[in-house]
């Protein structure tokens, strides 16, 4: 298994908007996607662009939201994850099972269309690390 390009690090946020304000105004943004809703992940998200990652900003969507407890503690919000691309999301699964890292839940369709899978903070020096198949070209 071969860890891939930082795709995005993971901001929570209790506005999507007033982070889109920040970014835009103090830090320079010129491009800033959509924002759309992930039911089924609990959250509603937005990517910012830099140039050579995004930044994906999570706010809460519904009282269900796994982030909730996050900005509990976080009200301002923060850093919520790094996301890491793989070539084969079940060979990287396999690799980190082996090695002993808790997986949390089962892999899944994230924000970007292709699957992923999320790592303990606690096996991965405390950062709660998100694994992503390479999104595929279309040719």
């Amino acid at each position: 298994m071969k860890l891939g390009r930082l795709n995005h690090v993971g901001v929570a946020t209790p506005s999507i908007d007033r982070s889109v304000a920040l970014y835009r105004d103090k830090m320079g943004a010129t491009t800033v996607h959509d924002p759309f809703d992930l039911p089924a992940q609990g959250v509603r998200v937005c990517f910012v662009d830099a140039p050579n990652m995004q930044v994906e900003l999570i706010e809460p969507l519904g009282e269900g939201s796994p982030i909730l407890k996050f900005l509990e503690r976080n009200p301002e919000g923060g850093q919520h994850h790094l996301c890491f691309e793989v070539d084969d999301i079940d060979e990287a699964r396999a690799f980190y099972d082996s090695k002993g890292v808790r997986i949390l839940g089962p892999t899944r369709i994230g924000a970007h269309g292709t699957p992923i899978f999320f790592l303990h903070p606690k096996d991965m020096g405390g950062v709660l690390t998100e694994i992503m198949e390479s999104p595929r070209q279309a040719h």
